[in-house]
């Protein structure tokens, strides 16, 4: 039997496995999915330009020894990125070949803001006191690399992060899109790059903003008649990090603004960082345009942290505190708490000061007992009220309008959610969720949990909708 893409591959990675840790090949190695083969040249999928180009830096000589061992010394490896986004009627696959033919996806002609005359720029964050232009980066350096631990739920975003740290605005991976639940260490991450840039480039200009600051910003600078000078601002940043960008949904002049200052910056060689609580492909009510070029760069996904890195988390939150604690208790505190990293920190701040105040030593018995009140502290919140609040910032709505009488079908499928979870997830009764989800009676609620569960099974983005609204009223 001849080769096949799949066999020639399969022994390439038996020969890789035997050489390198079994972290770096789960990590850079296991995605990869083998294409075709073509005289001497195998094709090989990668998922993003990062994985191309991490595989080009770091293991090229390791995958051309194994590839000359199975196809001779006339071997070719080809790469095939798999992108989400299409430019214009291009294929959405770009096929490269490591060294000799690197060439890169150009995107369309962008527009341009038109440059001002005017030579002063006004500047949001000035340093008092300070006459020449200086910025103060908005960076908290206590969120660093150093404490942000590694582990299966965030590699991928960490090491994208470091690449990026290294060379701001001179990797493929830009705009560097971070995205995930909440507590699971988005902001720590985006201010970690900005950190590190700051330490190796200190001339550049770094800033971090949230996307809530930005748009009042941009409100205010259209009050005041001055949007030019706002914009021509951000022009002149090197590394800008904007955090929760889903925040400028439904915000169409912002997101205006934002399109130029983005275009300025990744035509000029500045580098982008973005934290968003979920994909570009499941944001709600952001422009196409500026979407697309969300999906220029890399996104990378945080994910809630497995066992052994909830003990991780827990033995540097200890040892940067000076604090000892016995092995089983920190293992009992990471068996028990699985959800986000905020809350896990959150423990073991409450088990260390329950020790402190009351001068007693850490138990197994203590930490029983302060993960029981956090578990009961945290199901005590899960309200009807508390789910109607979830549900709505999830649809960037306020509660108001997923109460009111309207027929819109965005509005209705939401309360049918809403009301659906709190069947689900609450012991109230049914006449009791109507009465609370805008005075209605027990038969709608009945009506949108045979909704909710119908659709579910015949829409992948209403499926989609029930999965991520899950998650966020389960953690």
């Amino acid at each position: 039997m001849g080769k096949t893409a799949q066999s020639v591959w399969n022994n390439c990675l038996a020969f890789i496995q035997d050489n390198i840790t079994p972290q770096a090949y789960k990590t850079w190695f296991e995605p990869i999915k083998a294409i075709k083969l073509t005289d001497n040249a195998l094709s090989i999928q990668v998922p993003s330009k990062f994985f191309y180009e991490w595989l080009e830096e770091h293991y090229v000589n390791i995958l051309k020894v194994s590839l000359t061992k199975e196809l001779g010394k006339q071997a070719k490896l080809v790469y095939v990125i798999k992108m989400e986004n299409t430019y214009g009627n291009k294929s959405p696959f770009t096929e490269k070949i490591p060294s000799t033919q690197r060439s890169t996806v150009s995107p369309q002609e962008i527009d341009r803001p038109s440059k001002s005359k005017k030579p002063e720029l006004k500047n949001p964050f000035i340093i008092p006191g300070i006459r020449n232009l200086k910025i103060d980066s908005q960076l908290n350096a206590n969120y660093s690399f150093e404490n942000f631990l590694e582990g299966d739920s965030n590699r991928l975003a960490r090491n994208a992060g470091m690449a990026v740290s290294n060379k701001p605005g001179g990797t493929s991976f830009n705009p560097l899109l971070i995205f995930g639940g909440v507590g699971l260490g988005k902001t720590h991450l985006a201010h970690a790059i900005g950190v590190e840039v700051k330490e190796k480039y200190p001339e550049k200009t770094v800033l971090y903003i949230s996307a809530e600051k930005f748009t009042q910003q941009h409100i205010e600078s259209v009050r005041k008649n001055n949007r030019n000078d706002f914009i021509h601002f951000y022009q002149i940043i090197d590394v800008l990090i904007v955090d929760d960008i889903q925040l400028l949904s439904g915000k169409s002049g912002t997101q205006d603004v934002f399109f130029h200052i983005f275009n300025h910056l990744h035509q000029n060689g500045k580098q982008v960082i973005l934290t968003s609580d979920k994909a570009p492909v499941d944001m709600q009510d952001i422009e196409q345009r500026l979407l697309s070029r969300f999906k220029w760069g890399l996104s990378a996904e945080l994910q809630n942290p497995d066992f052994e890195t909830r003990v991780k988390i827990i033995e540097n939150k200890l040892y940067r505190d000076g604090v000892e604690m016995p092995q089983d208790i920190i293992e009992y505190l990471a068996n028990n708490i699985q959800t986000n990293i905020r809350e896990l920190e959150g423990a073991i701040i409450s088990l260390i000061a329950h020790s402190s105040f009351n001068k007693k030593e850490i138990t197994i018995d203590l930490a029983r007992k302060i993960v029981e009140n956090y578990v009961k502290h945290t199901k005590k919140e899960l309200s009807i009220d508390y789910i109607q609040k979830v549900v709505s910032d999830y649809f960037q709505m306020d509660v108001a309008t997923l109460q009111s009488k309207t027929r819109k079908r965005h509005i209705v499928q939401a309360r049918q959610l809403a009301m659906f979870f709190a069947k689900k997830l609450t012991k109230a009764s049914l006449a009791s969720i109507g009465s609370q989800i805008g005075k209605r009676d027990h038969a709608t609620v009945l009506h949108a949990c045979k909704t909710v569960n119908n659709l579910s099974t015949t829409d992948k983005q209403f499926k989609k909708f029930v999965e991520e609204l899950d998650k966020r009223l389960t953690i």
